[in-house]
């Protein structure tokens, strides 16, 4: 069957030379890419589709420019801010995530919070706000605590001592993963243990989410669906790796709902067990309305968690991978963070016997009160989102602020890679990291408007773990560099950025780990 993805190709070709045709419709704004035009330069830039479609972006009059799609219409592709708030806030209504963008990701998270509109992202959003309040972010610490002092530095002391190097990239995802099942699950599964295996869920998980990914680059969404039916290829491997994702999934709903019926987990706190205990309570199921049975069942939850891990796992480890990645380049920055670190140490009250608190653990208020990493962990994002595109659907005819006229049916992506690089957004120096444009003249941090940095989304959608993420970045960000220096094992490589859902750098980041005694 090797021959059908490359005649479904040469047939897809034909059909779009047959009828070629430009974007269609006027359009007051973007800049246009008929059909067989863009076919032809998404397959030239396949290997760099990022930095393509910021070239194109910045070209464009209004940062905004529009694509041919197969059966006619078009994709909108915006890195306006104003035109991203309309969508996100002003109509968010007619910009739903839509069908065709849910079906890439139907597979793998069915109909979980990322991945569903209407009603159930309504219920879900509710169910998972009580995970994110403040009482529950101080909890949360206290897991990064133990996770971050007994296993991420452990194992960085080792790979320090050994003289040898380690993939950060990995070992980031392992600890977000053992962070996020805790938090999600009630579970830990260790993965951050190095002398355990990665878990099959975890390999399968990658493999899922990575094609997914190719769904959703594919210019031509006949070809997976057609190897979907088929059931070969690429889309035989992702219905296998979701298989041991739902199962997993499944076991622990299993066992945590025997562990409710026995009354010995009433004390839980995770997602997974909130879920269960509201969907039970009449009040809610009430509110829930007359479909309220299905957020009972088994795929409802098992849907729900495999969302959240998602957000969980890959999005803080891909941003704190690129994060240090920038500081090995920007000593200066290293310097400033260690140094903030280093007062905040300094100014605590001693237990009594001369001796500060490990200052290796950090307190809720003293997370907060780091405003300089807040700022560098900030700007790190704006130059490498975690997500670096994000699409919805038009529901009806629109035209957003700079003009673009968007049809009923048509894609609209709004491109926070590409923002992150505009000169109108964030000035001539926009390719620089310069965490100090996010603070103010005394030191402090000062969040920028929401639809000039949709890291977050931002409007009805913004995401609801923002907090919770910071607080983690920030911890791990701290902790490591108040105890080492983390140096590419190549320092002549420039890392590539490839989208797989999330932003993952290419091949990994190896790194030689130094203690900061050996550098002072």
């Amino acid at each position: 069957m090797a021959w059908l993805v490359p005649l479904l190709f040469l047939a897809v070709g034909l059909l779009v030379f047959c009828k070629k045709r430009a974007s269609g419709g006027s359009v007051s704004g973007p800049k246009s890419y008929p059909v067989v035009g863009a076919l032809f330069s998404f397959w030239k830039n396949r290997g760099r589709l990022l930095e393509w479609y910021t070239e194109m972006l910045a070209r464009a009059p209004t940062q905004t420019i529009a694509l041919g799609r197969l059966g006619g219409g078009r994709t909108v592709v915006t890195a306006n801010p104003a035109n991203v708030e309309h969508i996100l806030r002003t109509k968010f209504e007619n910009y739903p995530k839509g069908e065709p963008f849910t079906g890439i990701l139907h597979d793998l998270l069915g109909t979980g919070i990322f991945n569903v509109d209407g009603d159930g992202w309504k219920l879900q959003r509710r169910v998972a706000s009580y995970q994110f309040n403040t009482r529950s972010l101080r909890s949360f610490i206290v897991e990064v605590v133990e996770e971050v002092t007994e296993r991420l530095l452990p194992l960085l002391g080792d790979a320090s001592r050994r003289g040898g190097w380690l993939d950060l990239q990995d070992v980031l995802q392992r600890f977000a993963f053992d962070n996020i099942c805790k938090v999600a699950l009630g579970i830990d599964p260790a993965c951050l243990d190095a002398s355990l295996p990665v878990s099959e869920f975890a390999r399968a998980f990658d493999l899922a989410t990575g094609l997914c990914a190719q769904r959703a680059a594919a210019p031509v969404s006949l070809v997976w669906k057609v190897k979907r039916v088929l059931n070969v290829g690429s889309e035989r491997r992702l219905a296998r790796a979701a298989e041991v994702v739902h199962e997993f999934a499944l076991d622990v709903i299993r066992r945590r709902r025997k562990e409710i019926a026995a009354g010995s987990e009433s004390s839980k706190k995770d997602l997974l067990s909130r879920l269960m205990v509201l969907a039970n309570i009449p009040q809610f199921t009430a509110a829930m309305g007359a479909g309220h049975e299905a957020y009972r069942s088994e795929v409802f939850l098992r849907d729900t968690i495999v969302s959240f891990i998602l957000a969980g796992r890959d999005t803080t480890s891909a941003a704190l991978t690129w994060f240090f990645w920038l500081l090995s380049s920007h000593p200066h920055v290293e310097h400033a963070i260690r140094l903030e670190t280093t007062r905040l140490v300094i100014a605590r009250p001693d237990g009594g016997g001369g001796q500060k608190q490990d200052p290796s653990v950090f307190s809720y208020e003293e997370l907060q009160r780091m405003n300089y990493l807040h700022a560098a962990i900030s700007e790190s994002m704006r130059l490498y989102p975690p997500v670096p595109f994000d699409s919805k659907h038009a529901l009806a005819n629109d035209v957003l602020p700079d003009g673009t006229f968007v049809g009923k049916g048509a894609r609209v992506t709004y491109h926070p890679y590409a923002m992150g690089r505009m000169k109108t957004i964030w000035g001539p120096d926009c390719l620089e990291f310069k965490p100090e444009r996010w603070l103010d003249e005394k030191g402090l941090y000062t969040p920028r408007n929401p639809f000039k940095f949709p890291v977050f989304q931002g409007g009805v959608r913004v995401c609801l773990g923002k907090e919770m993420a910071f607080i983690q970045m920030k911890y791990i960000a701290a902790s490591v560099v108040s105890n080492f220096k983390l140096r590419p094992v190549d320092s002549n490589r420039t890392p590539k950025c490839i989208s797989c859902l999330t932003a993952r750098m290419v091949g990994g980041f190896p790194v030689f780990v130094q203690t900061i005694d050996d550098n002072t």
